[in-house]
């Protein structure tokens, strides 16, 4: 692979060997999602053990091929930005219910009709793009740094209730990653201060290796390849009354997605038109939903947990998510590689997560920091969001005796301090400002593949 010369660092070309240990960070800190996810599948629905097998080939394919299409962006499908693709917590949940209410047809059918509401109504949403200014922004991607940490808390811990519930064990051991990849981060510069999250990552699998925490017994058995099939569950059946918590999800995926976008190419450091960046980003979430509905597995949607690791390592490289998408579909062709995936135990992985995710919050507070809070208008728009955002995240069940099409909204802290936010801005500042037409360009990088480690 050869290195493009005098690029910007979001299209330069990393050596090979640098695309393989950055592009194995992304992976491995996301890898845990496909793999709860479909775990939370089967146990919920009874799947049978091959069953579940081929669902995680199919999902690691289609988080491999998403991650591809977002980084390179091919046909205005795509954003060509380092975005890394994941299964969707709350769609997961949508589509465990539609199954269990319906069946697993129907659940399918949900996904696929989703994927194609998402190009239907794409053209309206575009045009309300200048309701995102920074302040809803900012608000969304702190409250997505909140929500992620409580859910990969919940993950270290356990379930409340069992015999395994704030194990000191499981606890000690997401803290000792967590300390492994602030040390790593502190001690080391250049390639393996970027490197950090990944160390972290390892070190604590070592640990938990040493501990006799690991079971790898099961890597090495069983088949080697692993090719998922196309409609496992049978010909999808369409329902839009069952569907209709899905499409209400793709609006708020759409909202989560233009966050994202805008917060990605401020860290790049690329110049963007958000009228065209935004809509290719979601047309890469509607295509893969739709592809992903074929083979059985949710909505496969662009990850906020990558942007933590960009703005961690600094590496911007859209390149570097190329080669994760590529790693992505090689665990999914191959399963022995899938079952080492797995045996990473959660805590570590959680550990790891908890520290990239708070990163994420930390650039929505560098982005409110941007916005003039002294301002009556805006210290109200962003003290009613965060209210109505944080609520539903820090009490469960909060609205759980509401109705139960106004529990996906208000349930949802994303959708509720993103919908506030909007809300308040066009009440307290009736000139909407307009999301930037373009990002700031970042901090230039000492050379055209990387920029500097953070210190």
């Amino acid at each position: 692979m050869s290195r493009v010369s005098d690029a910007p660092a979001v299209d330069a070309v990393l050596p090979v060997s640098q695309l393989l240990l950055f592009g194995l960070q992304h992976v491995l800190v996301m890898a845990a999602v496909p793999i709860t996810s479909v775990f939370l599948v089967a146990k919920a629905l009874g799947l049978p053990a091959a069953l579940t097998v081929n669902l995680i080939s199919a999902t690691f394919l289609m988080c491999g091929l998403g991650t591809l299409l977002q980084s390179f962006g091919p046909w205005k499908f795509g954003a060509r930005l380092p975005f890394v693709m994941v299964p969707g917590g709350a769609p997961i949940v949508m589509f465990v219910t539609i199954a269990q209410q319906r069946d697993l047809q129907t659940a399918s059918g949900a996904v696929i009709l989703t994927a194609l509401f998402y190009f239907l109504i794409l053209p309206v949403f575009a045009r309300c793009l200048r309701y995102f200014p920074k302040i809803v922004i900012g608000t969304l991607l702190l409250l997505v740094s909140i929500n992620l940490v409580k859910v990969y808390g919940g993950i270290i811990a356990g379930k409340a209730g069992t015999p395994t519930f704030a194990d000191p064990v499981n606890i000690g051991l997401a803290l000792a990653t967590i300390g492994f990849t602030v040390l790593f981060a502190r001690l080391f510069k250049g390639t393996l201060g970027q490197l950090a999250v990944l160390l972290g990552l390892l070190a604590g699998t070592v640990l938990a290796a040493g501990c006799g925490l690991m079971d790898l017994g099961t890597v090495a058995t069983g088949s080697f390849w692993s090719l998922p099939t196309l409609l496992p569950f049978g010909t999808p059946r369409f329902d839009l009354v069952a569907a209709v918590p899905l499409l209400v999800f793709s609006v708020i995926s759409m909202v989560e997605a233009t966050g994202q976008t805008v917060a990605v190419a401020e860290v790049v450091g690329r110049r963007i038109n958000a009228r065209d960046a935004v809509p290719r980003t979601i047309r890469g979430d509607a295509l893969m939903s739709l592809a992903g509905g074929f083979f059985g597995t949710s909505m496969i949607i662009t990850s906020g947990e990558n942007i933590g690791i960009v703005r961690a390592t600094n590496v911007r490289s859209r390149y570097v998510t190329a080669t994760a998408g590529a790693i992505l579909i090689l665990i999914a062709l191959s399963a022995p590689l899938g079952r080492l995936a797995s045996a990473i135990p959660a805590a570590v992985v959680g550990g790891t997560a908890m520290v990239v995710f708070a990163i994420i919050g930390t650039m929505g507070i560098g982005m409110l920091r941007k916005i003039d809070l002294h301002e009556r208008g805006n210290m109200f728009v962003l003290a009613g969001a965060l209210t109505m955002g944080l609520l539903p995240i820090v009490v469960p069940g909060l609205y759980s005796r509401f109705p139960d099409t106004l529990q996906l909204v208000l349930g949802n802290g994303l959708a509720m301090g993103s919908l506030t936010a909007v809300l308040l801005n066009a009440v307290f500042n009736r000139t909407h400002a307009e999301l930037p037409a373009t990002a700031e360009p970042a901090e230039p990088a000492e050379s055209a593949e990387m920029a500097p480690a953070p210190r």
